[in-house]
Order: structure tokens, then C-alpha cells, then sequence
């Protein structure tokens, strides 16, 4: 069975308990969440989050909590030159990687970050890692860094950079989130070159720690580095390409994500999850909402 699923939401009263029946509603069984607003650091109470609940749930809907994935705030960037904005980056994490033990969670994807400018900024981005495991190391949780379009002054634009991050630091504790839609839109012809790409991949840093997938379409040609994603088949890599991101059998144990816009203000996962079960591309699907 594919391990497909979507973003969900986290929020109210409900928390993660209403983040198991959104994902079920949509036939998901694997979805991911924030575990606060993207766009800041501030967390609820450990018992808001209902975790007796949120566990019955998934026995419940037969989810593995192995596939229910976290993602960082994206104002978190360990690779800030400024050492302090650094350590509160750190900080930061250090306590959501403890939260996340304390809830079940096994995975967060994490934006490598943005080197603002700094040429030394990778380096610290790297040092910030190593201090982040130290400070985790007595939990199992295993950080994703997400293959990113190279918008800005984004870090993780290509394998290589990937490569030089990952190098010496534990595989049970560091791997990949591979995002379809960035790693077109940084440049890699997926497209046209499927099997090429992925074994520039394995050669560069391994298939093996692809950990999780970001399901997305592109907006923009291959090259554009602009990062704005599309619905399932509705733009530049295509509903064929996709599938075989989801149907490769060295991926079949690895959760894929949707990430796609919603549609007339309505999440669309339902539908595209379905398409891709059925192998059918609905070319009505932003018709029908």
C-alpha cells in the first residue's frame, strides 16, 4: 500500500485530534503538521495537543505515528550569520525535537535555511546541526532537511550542499525530505530525466536517506528557483512524472505529502489523493470546487 497523504491543520480545541480526521477524511493514511502557526515559535500546553486521544485516533484510522511527519516554523535558519538569531534557532528546535518525543513524532522536516549573504554560512548552518543532535541525543527524533528551489539566498539549492551537510552526522538522525516541486524549480530535469536525476541523487548522497517526500507540482519552468507550487498534473512537471515519484518501489516505505494550493479556498487533497490511486488525471478536478 502507497503511503499518501497531506498537509493538515493543528489548531482550537481540536489540535491533533482534529488532525487525524482531516487526513481521514481525505483517505489519507500519512499526513503532516506544525505544531504551532508556521510563521512563529509560540506553542500550547502539552495537554492541548490531546495525545491520548490523538493515539486512539490513529489505531483508530490505522496510521503509523513513523509516518505522520512534523515541519519546522519557517522562520527558523540555523545558518543565520547572526550568532544569536543562530542559537535561538537552535534553541528553538532543541525544544520542539523534545516536544515531539514527549508526543510520539519520529520525523520533522527542516528548511536548511538562508545564508543572508554569508559565505560562511553553510558552515554554521552545519555546526548548528551538530549542536542540535547534542542536544537531542537522547531522543530518537530524526531531522529531514528539505531539498529546496534556491529562491533568495536559500541553502540546500542543490545535492552537493545536501552532500556537505549530512556528511559524518548519524543516518538514524539526519536525512532528506526530497520536495518535487523544489528540486525542479532549482534545476534538475526530473521531467525529462527521471531515472538520471534520482541517480545523480543516490551517487551525490545516497537514495537511502530520502526519509520523506513533498508531493508537489511546479507553477514555473524547470530552473526558475521561484518555489510556487501547483496542483497534482495542473503544472510544468506533470501528472506522469509524479506518479513515479509515488509508484517507485524504492520509495514505497517513505510518506508522500501533499503540499498543493487550495482550490477556490477548499483543500483538494481528496480528489488528488484519489487521482493517484487510480493512476487517472481529473482534468475537472479546479473545476469542481
Amino acid at each position: 500500500m502507497i503511503k499518501l497523504g497531506s498537509h493538515v491543520s493543528n489548531k482550537g480545541d481540536e489540535m491533533l485530534v482534529g488532525s487525524v480526521l482531516e487526513a481521514a477524511s481525505y483517505n489519507a493514511n500519512c499526513f503532516m503538521v506544525y505544531l504551532g502557526a508556521p510563521q512563529n515559535s509560540y506553542r500550547k500546553s502539552f495537554a492541548s495537543f490531546r495525545k491520548d486521544e490523538f493515539d486512539q485516533l490513529l489505531k483508530e484510522h490505522q496510521m503509523n505515528i513513523d509516518d505522520i511527519i512534523v515541519h519546522a516554523p519557517y522562520i527558523i535558519n540555523m545558518a543565520n550569520p547572526d550568532p544569536e538569531k543562530r542559537e535561538f534557532a537552535i534553541n528553538f528546535l532543541t525544544s520542539e525535537l523534545l516536544l515531539m518525543e514527549q508526543l510520539g513524532f519520529t520525523k520533522i522536516v527542516v528548511h536548511p535555511g538562508n545564508s543572508l549573504g554569508d559565505e560562511q554560512a553553510i558552515n554554521y548552518l552545519k555546526e548548528s546541526l551538530i549542536k542540535l543532535l547534542d542536544n537531542t541525543k537522547d531522543t530518537k527524533t530524526m531531522i529531514l532537511l528539505e531539498t529546496m528551489a534556491g529562491k533568495g539566498t536559500e541553502i540546500g539549492r542543490n545535492f552537493q550542499e545536501l552532500a556537505f551537510l549530512l556528511e559524518g552526522l548519524p543516518k538514524e538522525r539526519v536525512n532528506v525530505c526530497f520536495d518535487t516541486c523544489h528540486t525542479f524549480d532549482s534545476g534538475y530535469d526530473t521531467v525529462n530525466d527521471y531515472d538520471g536525476v534520482l541517480r545523480e541523487f543516490d551517487e551525490v548522497i545516497g537514495l537511502e536517506r530520502i526519509k520523506a517526500i513533498h508531493l508537489n507540482d511546479s507553477k514555473n519552468p524547470i530552473g526558475s528557483k521561484k518555489d510556487r507550487h501547483e496542483n497534482i498534473g495542473y503544472g510544468y512537471i506533470g501528472f506522469e512524472t509524479l506518479l513515479k515519484f509515488v509508484y517507485d518501489e524504492r520509495f514505497k516505505e517513505i510518506p508522500k505529502i501533499l503540499e498543493t494550493p487550495y482550490i477556490d479556498g477548499k483543500a483538494p487533497y481528496k480528489e488528488e489523493i484519489e487521482m493517484i490511486k487510480m493512476k487517472k488525471f481529473n482534468p475537472k478536478l479546479k473545476g469542481e470546487h
